[in-house]
């Protein structure tokens, strides 16, 4: 009887290209201590510039069968590719590929991972805590509390307060999207989700609601965007869309602030109908005399939903997981297809 055969493990040539901060804050000792078990890998080359004139960078390319990329990593055009002959496969330690993976590269068939997946949880746990904290009303009895400093009459102040049986609206079924679904099984909550990809076998299987964006902005409780940042989304949520929303809803941005018209959110939340919790803004700092920064129905972070400190491990382990796959001749579990790479992040 004949058996299955085994795959050939490999260690494959493996180039790191990254920026220095980014290998220093995702690669700690023990990623790089398994990495090179993993593959044939000399960790003092960083490549940062394809055309460095560097004779031990250009045989570590011309050698390279994967390279190992991150934040900061050099577009792959026609030029980089033509110093990497040999090279088959590319792995992201991080999220999106668009930064530095071109046409060039499908037109070639290398195969490309990416750490999205894993990218993906500490965002969707932000945009949960984020919902659960705006449905209790979190801010507004936190400023109440601190003003009376006294015993507040909750019942008087904040009727509608809690979480049972709230409508949440999740403009898009992307990773985190579907994330941001699954966390909030547990929770007495109406999910709506709009996505035009989305069908309704889909959406029965995830358990939500397919729907209209309009409805989905006028019936939510808390709107949370996780749409990728496309010609066709930006401004996703101007004045008219805005104005759609309930009085006291809030807009969760954890996606591109240019999903959202700055301008016309600013004027909403101004009036204090709107609430909003924004990890993204348009720009992607806000000028100093944004009044975002001091609405006190506005909350602002500095872009910490993504992947921060002790988080970024999971990125570089999950990046080694697939280097790993690759080494024993087995597919990508996260392989990015070119051809639905347009609707993603």
């Amino acid at each position: 009887m004949s058996h299955p055969a085994t795959p050939r493990v490999t260690r494959p040539r493996t180039v790191l290209a990254m920026s220095g901060e980014t290998r220093a804050a995702i690669l700690a000792p023990e990623a790089l201590d398994r990495l090179a078990r993993v593959a044939d890998l000399d960790p003092r080359l960083l490549v940062t510039d394809f055309g460095a004139d560097d004779p031990a960078q250009r045989t570590g390319l011309h050698e390279a069968e994967v390279l190992f990329t991150g934040w900061g990593c050099p577009p792959l055009d026609p030029a980089a590719l033509s110093a990497m002959p040999r090279l088959r496969a590319v792995v992201h330690a991080a999220g999106s590929v668009k930064h530095h993976i071109t046409q060039d590269v499908w037109d070639r068939g290398i195969a490309v991972s990416t750490a999205a997946t894993a990218n993906a949880f500490p965002v969707a746990e932000y945009t949960v805590a984020a919902i659960l904290f705006a449905n209790k009303h979190i801010l507004e009895s936190a400023r109440v509390y601190r003003e009376a400093r006294s015993r507040v009459n909750l019942l008087e102040r904040f009727p509608g307060v809690g979480n049972y049986r709230r409508t949440v609206g999740i403009v898009g079924a992307s990773r985190i999207g579907r994330r941001v679904v699954e966390l909030l099984r547990p929770y007495d909550l109406r999910v709506l989700v709009h996505d035009p990809y989305l069908d309704e076998a889909d959406a029965r299987t995830l358990g939500v609601e397919r729907t209209e964006l309009d409805t989905l902005a006028a019936e939510s409780d808390v709107v949370t965007i996780h749409a990728p940042e496309l010609p066709g989304t930006r401004h996703l949520f101007d004045a008219p869309r805005l104005a759609l929303m309930r009085d006291g809803a809030t807009l969760v941005n954890t996606a591109r602030g240019s999903l959202v018209d700055t301008e016309a959110l600013v004027k909403e939340a101004a009036t204090g109908r709107l609430n909003a919790v924004l990890d993204h803004t348009e720009p992607e700092v806000l000028p100093a005399d944004s009044p975002l920064y001091d609405l006190p129905n506005v909350l602002l972070t500095p872009h910490i939903a993504g992947s921060q400190g002790g988080e970024l491990h999971r990125l570089a382990d999950a990046a080694v997981d697939e280097l790993e796959r690759y080494a024993h001749g087995l597919p990508f579990a996260h392989a990015v297809d070119p051809r639905t790479l347009h609707q993603q992040a």
